[in-house]
């Protein structure tokens, strides 16, 4: 791996600068910058730094009374690359490249509140019983002009001219924000993500953007992270924002981030085809799985004040738990289409969402459904927000109690990250119910 590693440099010399980073529990990049002639350093001796920043509030600020901070002394953790190598940062205007790391103890310890190592953990589960997950992600995000205090669509650099409206799979629209898709897509394929299908969507100046199926979730959680990162920074280069965002704007639809994963034997099978429409009892299991899980999971899906804002009836967001076959009015969606690519839609998560921590939960209540055998309820027909289902919680300070006090997450996540999660969202809770509206849009506008 290290060889790996070096060669890269060696075959990119204009590279002279590098950022080694991680991803905190609110899915921000942490780490350093080191210039490239010293990264055999951060490569073969690893990179320090605190534990405690891998659990920042979305301010990057220390969270109070956190035991890893004063009372640990704030002690350093070592952190190694995750095996992606080097990718490139084509939204930095001199050459550069990111390695990204995951963090570990001097004992050779995972540490346990790294969300990239408990999305590992619900992997390595996966494998103990002789199951692959196939993963893909449809990643939603909005085009903004922030120059004001009154956010709006960018002019299109091809007319000059402000759409202000949503428009639906609008060929006209990508068009006209076409030197930025271009870039985009090249940027994809240098980084090595493997960005598919475009499309606009019903908000204002909203795309989508699917990411092909991977056989490697933490891969797959690793292209949406750097996904995020790029879309974000190219978007600067371009003169305007982007943002992943749950609801920059009260009264159009929010970002989604909407997974897809199925499970592949040791023989290459999937586990839930059947050769028929309906699936297997192991697809319906997992559907139990997941839907049990849903409400105690929530801040995971929402985890940030105006990730609720989305979160309403008849808003293109579920509201209640509830799954069903080819229908998007539900949390759980079954698609149609071959048997054999038979799966299932997460629908719930925003786009402002750690990727690590919503698949490791997705996957993890999955496979508690798959370990108790459960079976779901009978699928719903029909308009899903017209129905009288049990919902997830409205609001952030119920799904952080939810969260915490709940008897299942504990069976998906280490304590550590439960404890060190819990703290950083009541943190941010109290702060932000400082702030005004528009000064908690101007934080998440460019974290989230």
């Amino acid at each position: 791996m290290d060889t790996h590693i070096r060669n890269w440099l060696r075959k990119n010399p204009e590279v002279r600068t590098i950022r080694v980073a991680a991803s905190d529990l609110n899915g921000q990049a942490r780490g350093k910058r080191v210039p490239a002639r010293f990264a055999d350093k951060a490569i073969e001796g690893g990179t320090r730094f605190p534990l405690s920043v891998l659990n920042l509030d979305i301010w990057g600020e220390d969270i109070d009374d956190s035991p890893l901070v004063f009372e640990a002394g704030d002690a350093d953790g070592v952190l190694w690359p995750t095996g992606r190598g080097f990718v490139p940062m084509p939204w930095l205007e001199a050459p550069s490249a990111l390695l990204p790391l995951w963090m570990y103890h001097d004992s050779g310890k995972p540490y346990a509140g790294d969300p990239r190592h408990a999305l590992n953990t619900v992997v390595q589960r996966y494998k103990a019983r002789g199951l692959t997950p196939v993963v893909a992600m449809e990643l939603e995000f909005f085009l903004i002009d922030d120059s004001t205090r009154n956010l709006q669509v960018p002019a299109s650099p091809r007319s000059g001219k402000r759409r202000k409206a949503g428009e639906i799979l609008s060929i006209r629209l990508i068009d006209q924000f076409d030197r930025f898709f271009t870039d985009l897509y090249d940027a994809c394929e240098a980084m090595d993500i493997p960005a598919d299908t475009v499309i606009s969507e019903a908000g204002l100046g909203q795309f989508e953007m699917n990411l092909m199926h991977c056989d490697d979730a933490l891969r797959a959680a690793d292209d949406a992270w750097l996904f995020k990162m790029l879309v974000k920074g190219l978007a600067r280069r371009h003169g305007f924002a982007a943002s992943f965002m749950a609801k920059p704007y009260p009264d159009y639809s929010g970002s989604g981030m909407h997974t897809h994963f199925s499970l592949l034997d040791e023989d290459g099978n999937n586990v839930f085809d059947d050769g028929g429409p309906k699936g297997t009892d192991t697809l319906r299991h997992a559907i139990a799985g997941c839907m049990n899980g849903m409400y105690d999971s929530t801040l995971l899906f929402a985890p940030h004040m105006n990730s609720y804002d989305r979160l309403v009836p008849g808003s293109h967001a579920p509201t209640g738990i509830a799954w069903a076959y080819e229908n998007r009015t539900t949390a759980i969606r079954v698609p149609s289409g071959s048997p054999a690519a038979r799966r299932i839609e997460h629908r719930v998560a925003g786009g402002d969402v750690n990727p690590y921590l919503t698949l490791a939960v997705i996957l993890g209540a999955a496979l508690t459904g798959i370990e108790d055998a459960k079976d779901p309820p009978e699928p719903v027909k029909g308009n899903a927000y017209a129905l009288d289902l049990p919902r997830i919680p409205g609001d952030w300070p119920t799904a952080v109690a939810a969260f915490e006090k709940s008897t299942l997450m504990p069976r998906i996540f280490d304590p550590e990250l439960i404890r060190n999660l819990v703290l950083t969202k009541t943190q941010e809770i109290h702060y932000m119910n400082e702030l005004t509206p528009a000064e908690r849009v101007e934080i998440y506008l460019d974290t989230v």
